[in-house]
């Protein structure tokens, strides 16, 4: 299939799969606009060879572990990350569907925030580990990964968490905050030009997972699955919601899978990323395009179960700005 079929191709699925627009469509020459910026921008990379990774060892399979741990051919990132294979740019469909995203995050009303208050998130789901049995044996089991956190908006406070009914305060209070453990401050500060704000998370994931970390998994895969903790698990001004669904759709291998279902059951459609036989998705509601969670589903039989398993499947049920920690909003 040649480049033109390819595309005809892509725009196609695009239209199969995504529902009218709540909001006003892209214009069809800035999406080829952005889809041809992703394209120069790997052009002019230098294409530089790298040692062949070794297998994982992580024993737990979440969304940190599948960026810890995972490993498998991985693509050029957009700053020149060295990978044994460069992977396509971002498919027209993805790009055309976190645009919709990006819209519809766009579309909310900003939120007034003040000193004092805590950002809400409540998740339910459960997550694959393995662990050794009274024989030897390596045993799945499946973990809830339900909370509700309430975090300090302007990290001077401690985060409280809810796990099964039982409240915890972390031990510290996160400060200013960094993409690990973001404040709402923290992210408010974030830019909100989408090239800026990913050569942000790419500067992050080279620090670990860039040429000479011994890391299998690659700053192209970290940021994405940087960016989807940072949607998923935290409460973000929507300018900043909108420029990270912009940002991941200038990462190479990004595409559409046209169903999927979350932790709650929600079926929609979701944008992926496949690595090393697992692919992360981002769950969206078909008619309003906002996330409804993710999930990790293997493609191939390993440890943690057989092709077609959910390892881990997470939905977002709410998330808002409170005055007090154990407040809801």
């Amino acid at each position: 299939m040649n480049p033109e079929q390819q595309e005809r191709s892509e725009r196609e699925q695009a239209a199969r799969v995504l529902p009218s627009a709540p909001h006003p469509e892209p214009a069809p020459g800035l999406v080829r606009a952005r889809r041809q910026h992703l394209l120069d921008e790997i052009a002019r990379q230098p294409r530089v060879p790298a040692l062949r990774p070794g297998r994982r060892v992580a024993l737990v399979l979440g969304a940190a572990a599948v960026a810890a741990a995972a490993v498998g051919a991985l693509g050029l990132g957009p700053w020149g990350s060295p990978a044994p294979q460069a992977a396509p740019p971002a498919s027209a469909a993805s790009v055309r569907l976190l645009e919709r995203a990006a819209l519809t995050a766009a579309a909310e009303p900003l939120p007034k925030v003040r000193a004092g208050q805590y950002a809400y998130v409540k998740v339910i789901g459960r997550t694959t580990v393995l662990s050794e049995g009274a024989s030897g044996e390596m045993e799945r089991l499946r973990e809830d990964e339900g909370m509700e956190q309430w975090t300090s908006v302007d990290g001077g406070d401690r985060t409280l968490q809810r796990k099964g009914g039982r409240d915890q305060l972390l031990p510290a209070a996160p400060g200013e905050g960094d993409l690990n453990s973001p404040t709402y401050t923290f992210l408010a500060a974030l830019p909100t030009d989408p090239d800026a704000l990913l050569k942000r998370i790419y500067e992050d994931a080279e620090k670990n997972h860039g040429s000479g970390s011994h890391s299998t998994t690659g700053p192209d895969q970290q940021a994405f699955v940087t960016i989807g903790d940072l949607l998923r698990t935290s409460a973000a001004p929507p300018a900043t919601t909108a420029a990270l669904y912009r940002a991941a759709a200038r990462i190479p291998g990004v595409v559409v899978v046209p169903d999927a279902v979350d932790a709650a059951g929600r079926r929609g459609v979701a944008v992926a990323r496949v690595h090393d036989g697992e692919r992360i998705e981002w769950i969206f509601d078909r008619s309003t395009t906002r996330l409804l969670g993710a999930r990790t589903v293997l493609l191939e039989d390993n440890a943690w179960g057989t092709a077609g398993t959910a390892v881990t499947s997470v939905a977002v049920m709410r998330s808002g700005i409170v005055d007090e920690a154990g407040q809801v909003p």
